[in-house]
């Protein structure tokens, strides 16, 4: 499986975790939006944020592989864009955690 490595977009978000990053799968719940790009020149934006708030993970998960599913032969390019600020709160709040349950000051 290739490893990509992120953007300077979202690097620039939090340079001292971010930089050595190297990416195989994103959870989902790590993503704003996803843009879809079709060989006629249509785009679709899905906003997985928004889409969250609605419907939960799962249907957003199972909207994105029938969009796929159905569209593929279509598709000429898919961009995930991350959530950075979702993505620095939970590594911070579970970096704290972890200190605390260790005594590591």
């Amino acid at each position: 499986m290739s490893q990509k490595k992120l953007s300077k977009e979202v690097v620039a978000a939090w340079p001292e975790v971010f930089e050595n990053v190297k990416l195989n799968v994103v959870p989902v719940k790590y993503l704003s939006t996803i843009t879809i790009v079709f060989k006629d020149k249509r785009v679709w934006t899905v906003n997985v944020k928004e889409g969250n708030k609605k419907n939960g993970w799962e249907i957003i998960e199972h909207n994105i592989d029938e969009i796929v599913k159905n569209y593929k032969q279509h598709i000429i390019n898919i961009d995930f864009k991350l959530d950075t600020d979702k993505i620095k709160r939970d590594v911070t709040k579970l970096t704290n955690k972890f200190l605390r349950k260790y005594d590591i000051k």
